[in-house]
């Protein structure tokens, strides 16, 4: 075991012991399960934050690290560790759990204990693919994140829920088996699961003890993992399953999928796609930014037309997930923070944005457009609200989704200018589609009787919207805060894609360079320790 501890099992494991206990209570004990579960996953989220004390500002390299042998033949380690790029993603679910709860607490009514417990065990699966350092714990978590959200939205989803659930299966399990095959074959080829291991073996000329791989191998494997990825994410035109997963899923769902889940796809690109395969990355960058730009502008637009309201939601993930895949794929360290930073800001905004929605469908179970219209007077606090909400995913300054996006058109303007200024025209977009539909949701007359007596925010629901703005801001203000944090983690990755690129971001001037050096001087002692006990 290096040191470390044992934090990170615990942020992984810990909602699975608050899921058995669960299981252990009367399925008609509502009210206790409700509690248990809301107290679970607070303390989750507090034992999170204690990972921010783990990883030193302007530090790259892995941190907390735990590894331990799991099974001897084949060779898999339980190997965890955490850098500045998986931080703010664990957190992020960590966060978003407990919002999901009280979101919970009055709309789900049968099989409650069930719905709990299957919400705590898919935080266990996502939190476990960000700390994951060996490739088969990657891919163990990868599924066990799968059943759950598949169980929440055929469940205690709508009308076409098992429809929903079995395509969303479906698209996930067909990406899981390329990458499965591009795990096989690495292991195959190295003899290691491990990430780092594997890192450093293609990253050392053969001559030297390395593996090398032509460059027709190298782009197979890449798109052997990228396809996985870019269904999670989902890049267009491989999205066409997150629509009718949104519209289908409970409130809890939709917050989870969109918040968390499409972020793993993003995430696995950073982490995999880049540093494994750097000169494949380079050669396909061109195509992924075309399609980045068409999900982004064709997103927006789609949405723009939706009569649904969470359709709507559901498009501009397209649409604003684009934006992430421009910037990772853009190969500058600014527009790779922003591609970070807009993976937690669509979380926080997004994930607010399928809250207000879940509210409306509580009071009127429609998502349809032309069923609303005028709610500002009798609900003029949750107007208010779902008005900030869309100003901060449209990206108004001092709003978190602001930050993001400028950061990517200003990186991805450095590499490319007609990249950032087709891509620009999203960010005009989002304005129209969000604007427009807030307009008829909220303004005008009442044209449905069933509107007037609508009741406004509730107690409960006020606090969970208080606190989504609360962090909304924040993240817009003090947005230096996460990244002087992700700065060296994401030089790290384009140093490996890009070797001559200069240092870009903004992080501490003198500890920044020597923390980088004595990690990876840490990390390749620890790799070469490694491979002297394979």
């Amino acid at each position: 075991m290096l040191p470390g501890g044992h934090l990170l099992s615990v942020v992984i494991f810990f909602p699975a012991v608050g899921a058995l206990a669960l299981l252990l209570l009367r399925g008609d004990d509502r009210k206790y399960l409700r509690y248990i579960a809301l107290i679970v996953s607070v303390a989750e989220f507090l034992f999170s934050l204690l990972i921010l004390r783990g990883v030193p500002v302007g530090a790259a390299g892995y941190h907390l690290e735990e590894f331990g042998r799991w099974i001897n033949q084949p060779p898999i380690h339980y190997h965890l560790g955490v850098d500045g790029i998986s931080l703010f993603l664990v957190i992020l679910p960590t966060f978003l759990t407990p919002i999901s709860v009280l979101a919970s607490w009055k709309s789900i009514e049968h099989r409650v204990k069930e719905f709990f417990v299957m919400l705590l065990m898919l935080e266990v699966g996502v939190v476990g693919v960000f700390l994951s350092l060996d490739l088969f714990l990657f891919f163990l978590f990868w599924e066990v994140m799968l059943i759950p959200m598949a169980l929440l939205i055929g469940i205690w989803g709508h009308e076409r829920r098992v429809y929903a659930a079995v395509k969303f299966v479906l698209f996930t399990m067909a990406g899981s088996i390329f990458m499965l095959i591009g795990i096989i074959w690495l292991y195959n080829a190295t003899g290691t699961f491990d990430l780092p291991m594997i890192q450093t073996l293609l990253h050392t000329p053969a001559s030297q003890g390395g593996f090398e791989v032509t460059p027709r191998t190298e782009m197979i494997l890449f798109l052997a993992f990228f396809v996985a990825f870019a269904i999670k994410v989902p890049l267009f035109p491989l999205h066409t399953w997150l629509p009718d997963a949104h519209v289908e899923a409970p409130t809890a769902g939709s917050v989870m999928l969109a918040g968390v889940l499409l972020k793993m796809g993003t995430y696995g690109m950073i982490r995999f796609c880049l540093p494994l395969f750097p000169e494949a990355s380079r050669r396909a960058a061109g195509w992924v930014v075309a399609l980045a730009i068409i999900g982004i502008i064709y997103g927006a637009l789609v949405a723009m037309v939706q009569p649904n309201l969470k359709k709507l939601v559901a498009y501009s993930s397209v649409s604003h997930l684009g934006f992430v895949v421009l910037g990772i794929f853009a190969f500058r360290n600014i527009s790779m923070q922003g591609a970070v930073y807009q993976m937690l800001a669509h979380g926080i905004s997004t994930g607010a944005l399928f809250l207000l929605v879940g509210m409306l469908y509580d009071r009127r179970h429609t998502f349809e457009i032309s069923e609303y219209g005028g709610l500002a007077t009798p609900m003029p606090k949750l107007a208010a609200f779902f008005l900030f909400v869309a100003l901060s995913s449209l990206g108004l300054p001092m709003l978190n989704g602001f930050v993001g996006e400028y950061l990517i058109l200003l990186g991805t303007y450095q590499r490319h200018w007609q990249w950032a200024s087709w891509a620009a025209l999203g960010v005009i977009l989002s304005a129209c589609y969000l604007l427009w539909s807030y307009q008829r949701v909220f303004f005008g007359e009442i044209t449905r009787e069933k509107n007037r007596a609508l009741p406004d925010a509730s107690a409960r629901e006020k606090w969970i919207l208080i606190t989504m703005a609360i962090v909304t801001l924040w993240m817009g203000i003090g947005s230096t805060f996460i990244t002087k944090r992700t700065a060296a983690a994401a030089q790290d990755v384009i140093d490996q894609v890009e070797p001559q690129r200069s240092y870009e971001a903004a992080a501490p001037h003198v500890s920044a360079p020597l923390a980088k050096n004595n990690s990876a001087s840490a990390a390749k002692s620890a790799s070469s320790e490694r491979l002297g006990m394979r």
